[in-house]
């Protein structure tokens, strides 16, 4: 099969891998997009693991605002001020303080939501599936399904990319350490909402109405 410029392309917008090695996956596999995806991934992930142990202390803190009414604060760490000034270490920077602006996550990983919160809401999604009616022998099975989608929504690796919802936050990272060669962390972040946490007034619905035609 004819392995065009633009299937090389696709493939390295979605693993970040060079150039010729997309080229060699996807003629290893006769074009198949996504079985060189894994391939990649897998060689990709290989990589990242040999780096993941060296310290990152270099790096950006970014300040993104939204509309006046949001605003967001992270760390994003890199073992060199070198790569800290690359241009696409600070797009990558830029990309997860929007994505924190959208997406509100409460934690960066997994491993950080508090073991007793877990348990919390376990207890909940087991109570939700009971009153659906579901039989207790797959209960346990349906709440851990609907743990991972509760990472999804407040972990912040584990959220789809606003940009690309094909891959997770987890998954652009690994990406980058693949591309720029230095072990990368998002280390933490604050976000702030105009009026959050702010009891507001809550107004009578007849009154509301009654202004609004006037009376």
């Amino acid at each position: 099969m004819n392995i065009t410029a633009a299937m090389v392309k696709e493939l390295r917008e979605k693993t970040g891998a060079g150039m010729m090695d997309c080229k060699k996956a996807l003629a290893e596999v006769e074009g198949n997009m996504e079985k060189a995806v894994e391939i990649l991934r897998e060689k990709g992930l290989a990589a990242v693991a040999k780096k993941a142990g060296r310290v990152a202390a270099e790096g950006l803190v970014e300040a993104y605002i939204h509309g006046g009414r949001i605003g967001v604060l992270v760390e994003v760490n890199s073992e060199t001020d070198f790569v800290a000034k690359n241009q696409e270490f600070k797009e990558f920077v830029k990309d997860v303080a929007m994505q924190i602006a959208a997406t509100n996550p409460l934690y960066v990983t997994k491993e950080e939501v508090p073991q007793d919160e877990i348990e919390k809401e376990k207890e909940i999604l087991r109570k939700q599936a009971l009153n659906e009616g579901k039989p207790e022998k797959i209960v346990d099975k349906m709440v851990e399904g609907r743990i991972e989608k509760y990472y999804k929504e407040v972990c912040l690796l584990e959220q789809s990319f606003v940009k690309n919802p094909d891959i997770t936050i987890g998954e652009l990272l690994t990406q980058k350490v693949a591309k720029i060669g230095e072990n990368l962390s998002i280390r933490r972040f604050v976000r702030f909402e105009v009026g959050e946490g702010i009891e507001k007034k809550s107004e009578n619905f007849a009154e509301e109405v009654a202004k609004q035609i006037g009376q």
